[in-house]
């Protein structure tokens, strides 16, 4: 498969703070790719970049093969977006809403395509109903319409599931699997939900603190017998060096100042710890999680809550 995006070495800096740090990945063509991360470690920077509606401090962002910077008006015509709660007119009907979201596009859409798209994320029943009488369900749903509305190849979604009750929140994944998996769209989705994102993604990448913490295809990432043992030790940055000219290397998932986290199966773990005795670390603490949920709520629970930014 071909990559849709590819991002290499972006940053965005604000005064002081750090948003994004030297983020690299790639989404390929025709799947659903997770994007995770607690509250305040840069996801909706990343996708407002991704946009243009914010500069990159440093970094390049390549989208259908082509440098976004400089083709940015052609690229932006081929991606539809929801960022966090949909901009509805809510004093309009649903179809009214997407008739002006199609005229924006550039797009004279018949009534038939309109109620087409209506009836594709399910609220055709509900066309000529006044949003302001919409669930947050259905808004969301219609808000996805505009954004589909134009036929683009990549839809990003800003956290689509927010407020939603439990049915509203299996509607949505049911229309993001039918965009992939029947329309051959791409779909690039932030989320805190990790079990969410693992009943719909291909592919996800975790980022905390503006940082690449994992990324992967789902179903190498959820491999019951892995297991994610996360290092602290008196040195880190010794540590680190050490591993990586070890045969332990291999087992290496992120390391940070704060963090040294590797993956392995769990029967590799006694060998781990023995190694670690071998080389002279000097440990302060050594946990292992049985999957990655664990380790992602390890994160989520931590100092700071998780959020949808």
């Amino acid at each position: 498969m071909s990559a849709i995006i590819s991002v290499k070495g972006l940053t965005k800096n604000f005064r002081e703070l750090n948003a994004v740090d030297d983020l690299s990945f790639e989404v390929e063509e025709s799947v659903v790719y997770g994007f995770l991360g607690q509250n305040g470690a840069g996801k909706s920077t990343t996708i407002r970049m991704l946009l243009t509606l914010v500069q990159p401090s440093e970094g390049t962002i390549n989208i259908f093969g082509k440098e976004l910077k400089k083709h940015r008006k052609e690229i932006l015509r081929r991606i539809g977006a929801v960022i966090e709660r949909p901009d509805l007119y809510k004093y309009l009907t649903g179809i009214e809403n997407l008739r002006i979201f199609a005229t924006m596009s550039g797009i004279k859409a018949s009534e038939k395509k309109l109620m087409n798209e209506l009836e594709r994320v399910g609220i055709a029943q509900r066309a000529h109903s006044k949003v302001k009488t919409y669930s947050q369900g259905m808004k969301q749903r219609l808000g996805i319409a505009t954004a589909l509305v134009h036929d683009p190849d990549l839809i990003v979604l800003d956290e689509p599931t927010n407020g939603l009750d439990p049915q509203g929140i299996a509607d949505i994944r049911n229309l993001i699997i039918h965009l992939s998996k029947d329309l051959h769209k791409t779909v690039f989705i932030s989320s805190h939900l990790l079990s969410e994102m693992e009943l719909i993604a291909d592919s996800m990448l975790i980022i905390d603190k503006g940082k690449k913490v994992v990324e992967g295809k789902v179903n190498e990432l959820f491999d019951p017998s892995d297991m994610i043992v996360q290092l602290k030790t008196t040195d880190n940055a010794s540590a680190i060096e050490k591993l990586n000219i070890s045969d332990l290397k291999k087992f290496l998932y992120h390391k940070s100042a704060d963090n040294i986290i590797l993956k392995l199966h769990r029967d590799e773990v006694p060998l781990l710890v023995k190694r670690l005795v071998q080389m002279e670390i000097s440990v302060m603490s050594i946990e292992s999680r049985h999957s990655l949920e664990d380790y992602f709520l390890s994160l989520t629970t931590g100092q700071r809550h998780v959020g949808a930014s």
